[in-house]
């Protein structure tokens, strides 16, 4: 498959890619149509921040999996216009963590000893030791706004050298800050304990310009940190209340527009440390991050979970193997369950029960899903299913169990709509062996594989004779057949797996015959 890669990475990266198989081409100089034209025929594509990936990517990219971002950020993907394309997008928040906290640290003290501006003095040969008065960091508070990764770890490695540590960030527990040795606070109590604020959230709607004149106000004497994303902070109102004597000093190594324009006002302020977005830029943070978003090219490019995806369930790779049998049950469970309904499929129940409902499930859901909006030939997979769920307006619930009675674990997918539903529940056999063990209510053992036959009968002498011959009759080979019945003389069904498709005829014969009440041909996607 062709990865392209529009920034450039590590060789390690590429050399990773190229061991899995994959045609590697870099192309770093196009833009716009050029760009589209490139990747039209990629099935993955890797970036940094200088490639804009906007819905005309993805509309132009037919055969796209995934987006490997080499880096933390992503505000340089259209996130929706991807999950609408069924495309995963990944990033490696991992590779250049150390990187990133050790250049923030760094920063910090440059700033508080006005290092680059002692520097720039004494080789201009000026001896300015009397005009330079710094700040220990050491005693002081330090507020992070966003505690992430990146800024977990530099609340751990300022924590360590004295610092009070509080913490804004609204999407993380108090028992998470707890542990890292910071206590949650909100944005304004940041502000105020705060005399050196470090900034690590990502570039959103919510994020841009969330340190402005106001915040900045409140921030009076201290110090401003910015190592995580140009447009969080807004830039003039810092060049300002620096200038002004409001803030000591500030470091900031991203920029809203990158590479930054000349008259930013940034740079002309003297206590302003500026550096040209080098956070992740160490040998071993470029190589690990090249490996890491490799990894989870090849990953999805083998349909396997991505770690990192940002858009689509994920895994632990220790809990993929318990689960990873379940997968491709559940969505031919969900592509069985759709053609017995044979119509609009309005809700979609998912229910797991024993063993298995202690796992991590999102994925097995997605894929549930899948199966069930594939005979409907939707554009789906595991990326979209929830997304064209909601947009579908089909009801989606999912309920867990670890009690149940006949089976270490037994999943069940149950489609409705219109007042009916239909349950098809599988579970695995020793050896991981998948079978369906229940269809609409009768109990079966049958193979969830290639054709499949399911009849619904009267339990009356010779009914399954007459389907061995006319299938017979019409080049069709039973390879196997599963019998159950609610009560004798009653109703039966029989899933009868097939070799070969049933003909419009042999249909039509079985229908001619009173004790057959319904025939549903089921094809499963392999060698239909």
């Amino acid at each position: 498959m062709k990865v392209l890669v529009t920034n450039p990475i590590a060789e390690a990266g590429l050399d990773r890619l190229r061991e899995a198989g994959h045609e590697v081409v870099t192309d770093y100089e196009s833009t716009g149509d050029d760009l589209l034209a490139a990747v039209a025929d990629a099935h993955g594509l890797i970036v940094r921040s200088g490639t804009e990936v906007s819905r005309e990517v993805f509309e132009a990219a037919e055969e796209l999996v995934i987006v490997g971002r080499a880096g933390i950020g992503v505000d340089n993907i259209d996130l929706d216009a991807a999950t609408e394309h069924g495309v995963v997008v990944a990033n490696a928040p991992e590779g250049n963590v150390r990187a990133a906290a050790e250049h923030t640290v760094a920063m910090t003290f440059a700033a508080a000893r006005s290092i680059p501006q002692a520097h720039a003095r004494l080789t201009a040969g000026e001896w300015a030791k009397g005009e330079f008065l710094g700040t220990e960091v050491g005693d002081k508070t330090l507020g992070v706004v966003g505690l992430g990764r990146v800024g977990q770890e530099v609340a751990k490695k300022l924590d360590s050298l004295g610092t009070d540590v509080v913490a804004y960030d609204p999407y993380i527990s108090e028992e998470r800050a707890d542990q890292i040795g910071a206590r949650l606070v909100d944005l304004d109590e940041c502000l105020d304990a705060a005399d050196f604020l470090s900034v690590h959230t990502p570039l959103t709607p919510e994020t841009e310009g969330l340190i402005g004149e106001a915040e900045l106000a409140q921030l009076e004497g201290g110090y401003l940190i910015n190592c995580a994303r140009g447009g969080v902070v807004d830039e003039p109102a810092l060049a300002e209340a620096v200038g002004d004597g409001i803030l000591r000093g500030a470091a900031v190594d991203v920029f809203a527009e990158e590479p930054v324009d000349p008259d930013n006002p940034l740079l002309s302020v003297e206590d302003v440390v500026v550096t040209p977005h080098l956070g992740a830029s160490t040998e071993a943070a470029q190589e690990n991050v090249a490996v890491s978003t490799a990894e989870q090219v090849v990953a999805a490019l083998a349909s396997e979970p991505v770690p990192n995806a940002l858009n689509a369930p994920s895994v632990d790779e220790t809990a993929y193997p318990r689960i990873r049998p379940y997968i491709d049950l559940v969505s031919t469970m969900g592509k069985v369950a759709t053609q017995l309904l044979d119509g609009r499929v309005e809700r979609v129940e998912i229910s797991y029960q024993g063993e298995i409902a202690d796992e991590d499930l999102d994925l097995v859901t997605a894929s549930a899903l899948q199966g069930v909006f594939e005979p409907l030939e939707w554009q789906v997979n595991a990326v979209n299913a929830l997304r064209i769920a909601e947009e579908r307006g089909v009801e989606v619930t999912e309920s867990k169990t670890r009690t149940s009675e006949d089976f270490r674990s037994l999943v069940t997918v149950t489609v409705g709509a219109d007042g009916t539903e239909i349950p098809v529940a599988g579970t695995l056999f020793q050896g991981d062996e998948p079978r369906i063990v229940l269809v609409d209510g009768y109990r079966v053992d049958a193979i969830p594989s290639g054709r499949m036959l399911v009849v619904r009968n009267y339990d009356e002498p010779g009914v399954i004779g007459l389907i061995g011959t006319v299938l017979g009759d019409h080049g069709v080979n039973i390879a196997g057949m599963f019998n159950a019945r609610g009560t004798i003389g009653g109703e039966a069904l029989t899933v009868y797996n097939l070799d070969d498709p049933v003909p419009d005829e042999a249909r039509e014969r079985l229908a001619e015959d009173d004790r057959i009440i319904e025939t549903r041909f089921i094809t499963l996607g392999e060698d239909d």
